[in-house]
């Protein structure tokens, strides 16, 4: 009997470590396709596969607008006063940026802060519009993106203290600065997850959110889901448990709907209504969750991070209405 039992023991034993063997490697193989830095140095992994949307995108619109926009920003930046910046992480990354100034004085500022798998390049036209408004407009390369350091992709939630770091920055140059964030994408996610830091300086007024998603638990269960067909458990919580070992962080944490419920920062919620990556519904999480003054825009016919190109009007009006009643 003993003997059985010694046994079963052994084969439990062994069944286990292969499930941890199993999931440990599970865990590295989906760590390593949406956190680590790709060779072209934009991190993680294309997207290609797509939530299922029932509002048609307007795709025309798109197209013709983020033509004649990117002509515009292309003629802007051959006069723009321009300044490169950079600065060191907590964990001793070089982080790098870009600074346009306006003409003028002028203590108004924007972080401009891009997307996942993007570069602070992704950033200029909004920052052109803010600079023709009198701001000047900081646009960082995220770390493991653009020309930024960094193997792993922070979600937002590494992100968040590198850009309080950049706003410092923008507190030494200018102690009188007022100060707008504004994120597309996991931008948006990251500024949303800033909103809720108690260090957070008192001259940074007013946010503007872009398509940014709740949490990075609810973006990697759809991912799985879609892209692969599996189901979050076991997957999720081995990927979060080798997120924390290599990354420092479990995904679990990256909530930007938990930050916003702590944030005293008025901010503007934007999405598209045909977003096909992140959904709509999740606008109205974070929107309903922020304890903070705020307003919400839907434009129809917007795909992911297209807002500002399908109806641009719409847009920027939105935009500097709500940021020009916390930054005259």
């Amino acid at each position: 009997m003993k003997k059985r039992t010694k046994i079963l023991l052994g084969a439990i034993a062994g069944v286990l470590v292969l499930a941890l063997g199993a999931c440990g490697f599970v865990g590295n193989y989906f760590f390593d396709y949406a956190l680590v830095r790709s060779e072209n140095g934009v991190g993680g992994a294309d997207r290609d596969v797509d939530v299922a949307v029932d509002v048609p995108v307007d795709t025309t619109r798109e197209e013709e607008n983020r033509a004649e926009a990117d002509a515009a920003t292309e003629q802007w930046l051959k006069t723009v006063r321009q300044e490169e910046t950079s600065l060191q992480s907590a964990d001793g990354l070089k982080l790098v940026g870009t600074y346009y100034h306006p003409e003028g004085e002028s203590h108004k500022w924007v972080v401009a802060v891009h997307g996942y798998t993007s570069s602070q390049e992704s950033m200029r036209n909004i920052a052109r519009h803010y600079v023709e408004k009198g701001y000047h407009a900081l646009t960082p390369d995220l770390r493991a993106h653009g020309e930024s350091e960094g193997k792993y992709i922070g979600m937002g939630w590494l992100d968040r203290k590198d850009v309080l770091l950049w706003i410092d920055q923008i507190l030494q140059i200018d102690p009188q600065a007022e100060i707008a964030l504004h994120g597309v994408s996991m931008g948006a996610a990251t500024v949303m997850m800033v909103s809720g830091e108690e260090s957070l300086p008192e001259q940074v007024k007013v946010i503007v959110e872009d398509c940014g998603y709740t949490d990075v638990t609810s973006v990697f269960t759809s991912e799985l889901k879609l892209r692969f067909g599996l189901p979050p458990f076991p997957l999720i919580n081995s990927f979060s448990v080798v997120s924390k070992l290599r990354a420092g962080y479990f995904i679990g944490e990256a909530s930007a709907l938990k930050q916003v419920a702590k944030s005293h920062t008025p901010t503007l919620f934007i999405h598209g209504d045909a977003d096909d990556f992140i959904p709509v519904e999740m606008v109205d999480e974070v929107y309903n969750a922020c304890t903070a003054e705020k307003e919400k825009l839907i434009v129809q016919g917007a795909g992911h991070a297209a807002s500002c190109d399908v109806d641009p009007n719409a847009y920027y009006t939105a935009v500097f209405d709500f940021v020009g009643q916390y930054i005259p």
